[in-house]
């Protein structure tokens, strides 16, 4: 198995990103990932009970369709709170892109990410859509990469090589995502992209075990966004013996997927707004995994530990005050907590509950007086 800390794509996928003019800036703002044959898709979406028109057109795409083909994603407008005309512009741009590839409208997946309650520029798309499709490219990776940026200061990437069989398989996949960070789903945008030959049962699995263990163990500001996605891609170009939940080589593939959506979901967190440290929690000797993850996001969202953390102050008083609000019955003398050194950019928090064997690693970052500054100047 062989990582590399950057975008590349597998076989017959291509990529493109322009700059569509959403965004004021002129930066790169709308991107395409296409595959050049049918893929099977595996997705997460936000658990807010707000959802984008992107979210609600994709979860009708994949109840009446099992093959796809495009995702494009825009940045800059969220298209989230905008009522049937985002709904209808979400759908458009489907339907528009369709036509460009020469796919069917429900084989097109659609993210967006940006501000919310704005309505979508649809006529800045339709005019840019024919010039993103014409540039695909092997090599349009790294201008899609940036395209779907907003607040982050840098691309998140990652592709992992492993052998199936006698053939390569590549998983590749990025990601956007520096504030409004949460658990339960991801809050972010994640596109991961693979050759894998695989059934729809085992993609699907392996997506939602790799989620769990690092999307959903991340939180920046315990604010859970409208817009989080992660879709997967499976084109099966690899030819690969099949990988199937039954087959040795599932717990292959999972194991890479793990790496990919785990170094995605760290590199999150060391860009998330304003942020000066990184933050690993571990919560051990719990019931279960789920018991030690309630107590290491309760930590982790806990504004007094993180600006503690950020003034570097030994204040351990507000991590038992966390513990307590979790609502897990811990008792005081089966506390113990562990601290590395707080002058460092990465801190260790070690906490055992004396409730079990399980653990949970919960990862964060400190709250600065720059994530204030970015928030009330973001419109």
């Amino acid at each position: 198995m062989k990582i590399y800390k950057k975008a590349i794509l597998p076989l017959d996928f291509q990529a493109n990103g322009i700059a569509s003019g959403i965004k004021r800036s002129g930066k790169l703002d709308l991107a395409l990932l296409y595959s050049s044959v049918p893929a099977k898709a595996a997705c997460q979406f936000t658990s807010n009970k707000i959802q984008a028109a992107p979210i609600r057109i994709n979860k009708k795409y994949l109840k009446k369709n099992s093959v796809y083909q495009a995702i494009i994603v825009n940045s800059g407008n969220a298209n989230c709170f905008t009522g049937n005309r985002g709904l209808r512009d979400a759908e458009e741009t489907t339907q528009i892109l369709s036509k460009a590839i020469g796919v069917k409208k429900n084989s097109v997946l659609v993210a967006s990410t940006g501000i919310i309650a704005k309505p979508l520029p649809l006529l800045k798309l339709k005019k840019s859509i024919p010039k993103l499709v014409m540039g695909l490219s092997r090599y349009g990776i790294d201008k899609a990469k940036r395209a779907i940026l907003t607040t982050d200061t840098f691309t998140k990437e990652i592709t992992v090589k492993l052998n199936i069989g006698s053939q390569i398989i590549t998983i590749c996949g990025i990601a956007k995502g520096a504030g409004m960070i949460a658990p339960n789903m991801a809050t972010m945008l994640c596109f991961i992209l693979t050759d894998a030959s695989i059934t729809q049962r085992a993609l699907s699995k392996a997506l939602r075990d790799s989620v769990n263990n690092s999307f959903n163990c991340i939180t920046v500001d315990g604010c859970q966004s409208t817009n989080d996605a992660i879709i997967t891609l499976a084109n099966g170009a690899s030819r690969n013996n099949l990988i199937d939940t039954g087959n040795k080589h599932f717990n292959l593939f999972l194991k890479a997927l793990n790496i990919v959506c785990l170094e995605l979901a760290k590199s999150i967190i060391k860009d998330a707004e304003g942020a000066t440290k990184f933050i690993q929690i571990k919560v051990e000797k719990a019931k279960n995994f789920a018991q030690a993850r309630v107590v290491a996001l309760n930590i982790a969202n806990s504004n007094l530990f993180k600006t503690a953390i950020y003034g570097e102050n030994p204040n351990f008083g507000r991590i038992i005050a966390a513990i307590g609000a979790s609502g897990v019955g811990v008792e005081e003398k089966d506390i113990k907590i562990k601290v590395s050194p707080l002058n460092k950019k990465e801190i260790n928090v070690d906490v055992s509950i004396k409730q079990g064997n399980a653990c949970a690693v919960v990862y964060t970052s400190d709250l600065t007086p720059e994530y204030i500054r970015i928030n009330a100047e973001y419109n």
